[in-house]
């Protein structure tokens, strides 16, 4: 495969990685005969598409809220397939995740319990024990049936996101050259296929954004400078124009070829501002900030005035900044707060809440 295939990205430019499911509460990938889903509790939805490759029928819908908060997701090959959620160690099998329909609850075996990654793989079910360094296969959850540990190769132990269906097993990678590839294996030691994953897919996963867009960026950026050449103190009084809210242009292209079912009750672009916003709390590692931007405006961005009056001692200057957070090259949010300094140079404080 060359790469023209595999990315279309410059991906050495690129600083991030998609969130681990470790690191992203109630998020996971399956597979089962609807195609790809993609859970995010954070946003109250999942993305459901026919290939991770081509992002082809790409839906979102409601995650019903009984099927939120799972620590994993994963499908069987049944007809119609069951999802199981997992949770601590029970877990609830429904047919349909925004429904909750023919829920049923049952208690894990307690060597099924503590698992890193739970997927399906054929009619077995296959848990992944990264510590251990092992993966655990059984025929049922909670009786443990025909269980069997097999060692993993380091290269089974790499991956984000793993996901399971008949003859395949899967994990989704992030490589420094390549970005975000899926790896598929006939079983534990055999690479199947290895494929690049569509932008329109990556932008719905925690992180997303960084690969596709580019990493969250912060600066103060000088809205207006006052000078005072005379000997003598002036006072100054005037109005400022800037920019505040979101910058909602900037990102409307993300959910273009995304199917946003009338369950979700969302406006155009609402969804886009919610993974807008979940990219700034991420930690840098991942292309996020690290901070909280909920109490901030979140409506379009327009121009506001704003009454100052200010001294200005003899031959002195006075800057007025503004803090504004982007992603990538794109001015995304203009916050409201405004700082002075007396010097040509920006405060060296955030004005925002870090996430703890």
């Amino acid at each position: 495969m060359d790469q023209s295939e595999r990315s279309s990205v410059d991906w050495s430019s690129v600083n991030g990685s998609l969130v681990p499911h470790k690191d992203a509460p109630g998020t996971d990938v399956f597979l089962n005969q609807g195609g790809v889903f993609i859970v995010r509790s954070d946003l109250g939805c999942y993305l459901q598409t026919k290939e991770l490759k081509t992002g082809t029928g790409i839906e979102i819908r409601r995650l019903h809220p009984a099927c939120r908060g799972g620590d994993h997701y994963l499908s069987d090959i049944k007809d119609p397939p069951n999802i199981y959620i997992i949770k601590g160690d029970s877990y609830q099998v429904v047919k349909d995740l925004s429904t909750d329909a023919g829920a049923t609850v049952r208690e894990l075996h307690p060597n099924c319990r503590g698992g890193d990654h739970y997927i399906t793989y054929g009619s077995n079910f296959s848990i992944i024990f990264l510590e251990r360094g092992v993966m655990r296969s059984v025929l049922d959850l909670s009786t443990d049936e025909q269980g069997k540990d097999t060692p993993l190769k380091p290269d089974r132990c790499k991956g984000l996101y793993y996901f399971g269906f008949v003859y395949f097993q899967g994990q989704i990678e992030v490589d420094e050259k390549w970005g975000a590839q899926c790896y598929l294996f006939l079983d534990i030691v055999s690479e199947k296929d290895v494929f690049s994953i569509h932008p329109d897919v990556l932008n719905f996963f925690p992180g997303g954004l960084a690969l596709t867009q580019g990493t969250s960026t912060s600066s103060w950026e000088c809205i207006k400078t006052l000078q005072n050449d005379s000997d003598s103190s002036i006072t100054w009084s005037d109005k400022v124009t800037c920019k505040v809210g979101y910058a909602k242009q900037q990102m409307s292209s993300i959910e273009h070829n995304w199917s946003i079912s009338a369950e979700m009750s969302l406006g155009a672009g609402e969804l886009t501002k919610l993974i807008t916003q979940f990219q700034f709390s991420f930690k840098a590692e991942y292309g996020g900030r690290s901070v909280h931007t909920e109490q901030e405006d979140w409506n379009e961005a327009r121009d506001e005035e704003e009454s100052i009056q200010v001294t200005l001692e003899p031959k002195t200057k006075l800057y007025i900044w503004q803090y504004r957070l982007g992603i990538g090259q794109k001015p995304v949010l203009f916050c409201r707060d405004v700082h002075f300094t007396k010097e040509d140079k920006p405060p060296d404080r955030i004005p925002l809440p870090p996430v703890p």
